[in-house]
């Protein structure tokens, strides 16, 4: 099973992913135009930012984020029989793992695009592109996507290489070095400040949810201020607020956020859809759900662990862990939860709810209110305003019937909130920078109790080694074959 399971996923990524061959730099327009004679009307550059926008549905965005974050931190097992997978789970990452190489090719893949549409939008000569601001709002979603991008990967390598331009580094040049973790930062925040020009809203609520807008810039430069080395609260309490004031708010139910019926809701800032049935669908959910809704019975991934599990029940968080969970029989046998290979009790992420033969339409939310919220009551509680980070915090625990909390002690409430948004947002990709970003990630990690089960009976506690310098990944043995000047992130 598991080498037709490989099959199915490479010819999926395959069909997602333009994969770079000569460093990061060798992309293929989504147009299939070229990049010295294509460039020459607004269809073209709309083309060529979908082009951009793609990348939202390759590998790392359909599922490798959730193993990233959550199997790499204390909300679940890698699951499935990928060994490359276990070394997430084990915290004993290879350079040569191949997902790592994956998640940098995708993103460096995405930025290229991105820059490829800020190259050339200036360039063109078409009368459509002056109607509605449309070529500057062209140029602030390349910008938006390679903030994003570059976010993603300044989360996971550190220090990276800075690429603001498309095919116009030649093979002396193109050994570029990386560039520190504060320089990356600014060219986030520099392109998502010069983003802020796009509108709040678009022609249709799907549109508005997909597209990056106002407010989509807005939550993205409050995370990544947030997230940085040298973080600023007070920009983080500032752009979670002009977040709100643009409308969103909590869904009314937080089951049905994951249902399938209700993703364009008032909650959502900025979703990737797919599509049923299409090149453009879901193929995550088959990964991760139970036979009874994935029609197969191989082992799956992502198992929720018994550290996720116990703090759901120590909270009384009961509607979060039965949206979030789904405890079905399986066959298979699991080292966690039940070591003999006979029907048995096990727990699925069930975020996702709907495999459709590896065509889900199930959506993923990169941004949403409930996030940012949290990260106001963060925010608030580490200005020292500890009372007013009350309100949002009980606003998200509110919604499902959680009692308040009344605490003002700035350490007993930094605690609290961590924990929210571990319950909040399990199996979303949030743990794993939640912990880091809280100075708790050495810790979490090496005051976990997880015991490996036998079928016999026995049991070996999990030992995970864990240390600062495996907060980040490292950097993918083969792009330093290609460039020797990327060296290699401590410990590794």
């Amino acid at each position: 099973m598991k080498t037709k399971l490989k099959l199915v996923i490479i010819s999926l990524i395959t069909i997602n992913t333009i994969t770079s061959c000569t460093k990061f730099l060798d992309v293929k327009p989504e147009s299939d135009l070229t990049t010295g004679n294509a460039y020459n009307s607004a269809a073209d550059l709309d083309a060529a930012l979908i082009g951009a926008y793609r990348t939202l549905y390759t590998d790392y965005f359909i599922w490798e984020n959730y193993v990233m974050s959550d199997v790499r931190s204390d909300n679940a097992y890698a699951g499935g029989d990928d060994a490359e997978i276990y070394q997430y789970d084990n915290l004993s990452i290879s350079p040569l793992n191949s997902r790592i190489l994956l998640t940098w090719k995708q993103l460096y893949n995405g930025i290229a695009k991105a820059n490829l549409v800020m190259e050339h939008a200036p360039l063109v000569n078409d009368s459509k592109l002056d109607v509605n601001n449309k070529r500057n709002n062209i140029i602030a979603e390349a910008k938006f996507l390679r903030a994003l991008y570059y976010f993603e990967l300044v989360k996971t390598f550190g220090e990276v290489p800075i690429v603001k331009e498309f095919g116009k580094i030649n093979p002396a040049e193109a050994n570029i070095p990386k560039s520190p973790v504060s320089e990356v930062y600014n060219l986030i925040i520099q392109d998502l400040e010069s983003a802020l020009i796009l509108p709040a809203e678009y022609s249709s609520v799907s549109l508005s949810k997909s597209k990056a807008t106002k407010g989509a810039v807005y939550a993205l430069l409050a995370k990544v201020h947030a997230q940085k080395p040298d973080r600023d609260y007070s920009k983080v309490l500032e752009y979670c607020n002009q977040t709100g004031n643009l409308g969103y708010d909590l869904h009314g139910s937080y089951d049905q956020l994951f249902d399938g019926l209700n993703y364009n809701n008032k909650e959502a800032i900025l979703l990737i859809q797919y599509i049923t049935a299409t090149p453009e669908a879901n193929w995550g959910p088959q990964l991760l759900l139970p036979p009874s809704l994935s029609g197969d019975d191989w082992r799956k991934y992502v198992t929720p662990s018994k550290s996720l599990m116990a703090a759901y029940d120590a909270a009384g968080d009961n509607q979060r862990k039965a949206a979030s969970v789904l405890i079905e029989n399986a066959e298979w046998s699991d080292e966690f939860w039940k070591p003999c290979a006979t029907a048995g009790l096990i727990p699925f992420p069930y975020k996702f709810r709907h495999a459709s033969a590896w065509a889900s339409g199930d959506n993923v939310y990169l941004l949403r209110y409930d996030d940012i919220l949290l990260l106001k009551a963060e925010a608030l509680n580490e200005l020292n305003r500890s009372a007013d980070a009350l309100a949002p915090l009980n606003k998200v625990r509110d919604r499902v019937d959680l009692g308040e909390i009344t605490t003002t002690d700035k350490e007993t409430l930094r605690n609290i909130i961590l924990n929210e948004r571990r319950l909040e947002l399990a199996f979303e990709g949030y743990r794993w920078d939640d912990l880091v970003r809280a100075g708790k990630a050495v810790t979490t990690m090496s005051n976990l109790q997880e015991f490996k089960l036998t079928c016999g009976g026995g049991s070996t506690k999990m030992v995970y080694d864990m240390n600062q310098n495996k907060t980040l990944m490292p950097i993918p043995q083969s792009e330093r074959n290609r460039n020797p000047n990327l060296g290699q992130n401590q410990g590794y």
